[in-house]
């Protein structure tokens, strides 16, 4: 009966699916569609200026680069509020040593959504949220070069969310039906065997959000191989495109490895074949193909943001990148590296002894692009004229965050440490001081740095140097003690910790101040979109093309050339502006 209705799910899934494909290519004509500069062209390639719908018809189709980034980045933010709410529910029930709050099913599936929401609903959306705004005005490009495989990359996202969050929403309305309680690693045998149509749903949810990854990363590549200006070559692009450039080619080669393994699970939950089973394959199998996807993972939310901080670090210090082409070499290294390091995850599983040796080493060496890069941020602002705007703040909140998960995560690289540490809350705290102390403090400084170019006001400089602070207080608060409790031997993922053997006051004190972190930036987060809703609304108006006054030290973009043209007004009668 069970697999009967996975099958009708999965059928009827398809079905709609394959409807939306025949909607959008029965009421488009694919084949007459050509870009233009005024508006849509015409068959043949004339120009002709056609005027962007108003409401919500302009939203749904759209095919505007900056349009579909301001999509982007709504969508990544709501994903955002939602993976924060679980977390504060975690930790509310981490409270006390007892599951007094939760229970031991609710906390699972809640940690199971908190994890894929952050890393496939609001990181990598988030990023391509600025990507598709910003790459095309950085390179002098009209657009991206396949607008609409760019639009329809997008709308894959919410179905993609609907999928992976349906258990949870569908749970207290179905029976036999709760959220996914696999972890976000969804290791076999567990994600094999446990008997939860959510789980099905959700691993749907995750290729349908990789198909939107990999034709995301296509359109960048075409985009910043084909569609750059003249002006601009591969000694004169920015570092946020190089990083872009990377993390596109990173996600063609981890993405689709991704897709084959939820297939492949997918099959062994639905259709009886053994890839992952003990009796069959090797549950072993999936920890090796997940996170030969998974650790390149890591490297592509983070690149993109280093491309951030190396882009804006320098407007504030009054110079250019110190090292341009070290920086540039590092980012390399770091995409081929990544590949190169998954089986660090492994060291606890029983494999080959010769095989750890060579993947500690290589996760050692990994670090050293990463320390090229931090010692050139440091360069920049050595002797600089440092401005200490929310962007700036941000970027230096991001170097010292990333030092402490850097250093964090070379000790876990080594065998005999990560022993110890492994599956502890160690682990927890050098991921999210990489993930919420680093990502989310580029994509904060990136927001302050572009909001004038987004939006044409400015936001309350006040509640942005409070969120600031905040954000770096919490974020130390939430994760240092998660250190500590990996020293004592916390293990991560659980609901409860009420031992009657260890130091539990020891675990119950940092889980308090871990808890109380966590409030501190929730508040800091609240205050952040109060300070970008209003701003939005009511802010004041920018006044030139050069809000930042980057002239002065010789440090322009080509983004805020962009603001100052339009911003010039239009010549009605044909003239010209000298006239």
């Amino acid at each position: 009966m069970a697999l009967g209705s996975e099958l009708l799910l999965t059928t009827v899934t398809a079905a709609v699916l394959f409807a939306v494909v025949g909607l959008v290519t029965s009421r488009v004509d694919w084949r007459t569609y050509v870009y233009a500069d005024a508006g849509y062209g015409a068959a043949g390639g004339e120009a002709v200026h056609v005027e962007k719908p108003g409401g919500i018809v302009r939203w749904l189709t759209t095919v505007d680069h900056k349009d579909i980034g301001l999509l982007y980045g709504l969508f990544a933010v709501l994903s955002f509020a939602w993976g924060g709410i679980a977390v504060l529910l975690m930790r509310v029930e981490l409270l006390t040593p007892a599951s007094d709050v939760l229970g031991f099913e609710l906390y699972n599936g809640l940690l199971t959504s908190h994890g894929i929401t952050m890393l496939f609903l609001f990181g990598t959306p988030i990023l391509a949220a600025f990507s598709n705004y910003l790459i095309p005005l950085l390179i002098g490009a009209d657009d991206m070069a396949f607008p609409r495989i760019n639009a329809i990359a997008f709308w894959l996202l919410p179905p993609g969310a609907v999928l992976i969050w349906g258990g949870l929403l569908l749970g207290p309305f179905v029976e036999g039906i709760s959220g996914a309680q696999t972890a976000w690693t969804m290791y076999a045998p567990l994600s094999v065997e446990q008997p939860n149509p959510g789980v099905d749903l959700m691993l749907l949810g995750l290729h349908l959000t990789g198909v939107s990854a990999t034709m995301g990363a296509i359109n960048f590549v075409a985009t910043i191989f084909a569609e750059r200006s003249r002006e601009v070559g591969w000694d004169t692009l920015d570092m946020f495109s190089w990083t872009v450039l990377v993390q596109s080619a990173q996600i063609l080669f981890a993405f689709p490895l991704l897709g084959s393994a939820l297939v492949m699970l997918l099959l062994d939950r639905n259709a009886g074949t053994t890839f992952f089973t003990v009796e069959g394959g090797s549950p072993i199998l999936w920890q090796h193909l997940f996170w030969f996807f998974g650790h390149p993972e890591v490297y592509i939310l983070v690149l993109p943001p280093m491309g951030l901080i190396s882009y804006i670090l320098p407007k504030f210090s009054g110079r250019k990148l110190f090292g341009f082409k070290f920086v540039v070499y590092s980012t390399l290294a770091l995409g081929v590296l990544s590949f190169g390091v998954w089986a660090h995850h492994m060291f606890a599983s029983g494999i080959d002894p010769r095989l750890r040796a060579s993947f500690m080493a290589v996760s050692i060496a990994i670090a050293v692009p990463s320390a090229v890069k931090t010692f050139n941020w440091i360069a920049t602002m050595w002797n600089g004229r440092i401005r200490l705007h929310a962007p700036m703040l941000f970027c230096i909140g991001f170097i010292a965050n990333f030092i402490i998960g850097g250093v964090t995560g070379v000790f876990e690289a080594s065998i005999p440490v990560d022993l110890v540490l492994h599956d502890t809350y160690h682990v927890v705290a050098h991921f999210h001081y990489v993930i919420m102390g680093g990502i989310a403090f580029a994509v904060f400084a990136g927001v302050y740095y572009w909001f004038p170019l987004f939006t044409g006001r400015w936001y309350q400089r006040t509640l942005a140097k409070g969120h600031f602070w905040l954000t770096m207080v919490g974020t130390n608060l939430t994760f240092f003690p998660m250190v500590l409790l990996g020293y004592g031997g916390m293990p991560r993922r659980y609901a409860s910790y009420n031992v009657t053997a260890g130091p539990l006051q020891y675990f119950t004190d940092l889980h308090v101040l871990a808890t109380a972190g966590a409030f501190v930036l929730a508040v800091g987060q609240i205050l952040f979109v109060w300070n970008v809703v209003v701003s939005w609304l009511e802010g004041p108006r920018v006044e030139s093309g050069d809000p930042w006054e980057l002239d002065e030290d010789g440090t322009p973009g080509r983004e805020w050339q962009w603001l100052a043209d339009h911003r010039r007004p239009a010549v009605a009668d044909g003239g010209t502006d000298e006239e």
